[in-house]
């Protein structure tokens, strides 16, 4: 829903901004579902309504805010990820399933379909002849057949789903936060475009943005002499 979407971006924006924030968990409330997608009942005849009546398609803004999150997102996944809630999963940088997750596609069956994210990266990552068995079909897969085609990372016991995340999310906080933010930005810019140059090249903005040479034109400018970059080697 319109709503729901709205705070999930809310959440993230909040997340991104707090700088005692490494990483973060997306998961779905209880052990039934990580999310089932779009709620047709409140699908208009140009998007998902707001109860306001306005007709949305904002789940792909919240799609591209997952990828363009300077900190990995980690799908925690139990129950349905399905149809919508199946892409969710995808664009995040890991995905960890519990052994009672089930994944797959619905929108032909109900007019709808993804065919950014949800389908070209989808064929990135399990190949194109399985991507379109996954949407033409319309079929489910358990979690073992999700991790044999590589969709998620690893599949746990349900009882160990949490804990296991917690895990991989206290040894990805060991790393450095500068190279993790580079390492996602650079897996991401093959297929997002100019998008993904853009944010490549802001990280190496900032890294330099960090260094001697960038603040020694800062301070000159700023100090109204010339710079002196003379000090600063010409590396091959």
């Amino acid at each position: 829903r319109p709503q729901t979407i709205v705070e999930i971006q809310k959440a993230l924006e909040s997340a991104r901004f707090d700088e005692s924030v490494g990483v973060v968990i997306l998961t779905g409330a209880g052990d039934l579902a990580f999310c089932s997608g779009g709620d047709q009942s409140v699908r208009g005849d140009s998007g998902y309504k707001d109860d306001k009546g306005t007709h949305h398609l904002n789940v792909l803004d919240l799609q591209r805010q997952i990828r363009t999150c300077p900190k990995p997102v980690v799908a925690m996944v139990a129950g349905y990820a399905i149809g919508g809630g199946h892409v969710l999963h995808l664009v995040c940088d890991l995905t960890i399933a519990a052994d009672n997750a089930r994944f797959g596609q619905t929108g032909p069956k109900v007019g709808s379909f993804d065919g950014g994210f949800g389908a070209s990266y989808l064929a990135r990552i399990v190949g194109q002849k399985k991507a379109r068995e996954i949407w033409f079909l319309c079929r489910q897969y358990d979690a073992k057949q999700a991790e044999d085609m590589g969709l998620v990372n690893v599949v746990v016991p349900l009882e160990e789903l949490e804990r296991t995340v917690v895990q991989w999310c206290r040894e990805i906080l060991q790393h450095s936060p500068i190279a993790l933010r580079c390492l996602k930005s650079a897996m991401n810019a093959d297929c997002d475009g100019q998008t993904g140059l853009q944010e490549l090249a802001g990280n190496a903005t900032l890294l330099f943005y960090m260094s001697e040479e960038a603040q020694e034109g800062r301070d000159a400018f700023l100090e109204k002499r010339q710079p002196d970059f003379s000090r600063f080697g010409r590396n091959p």
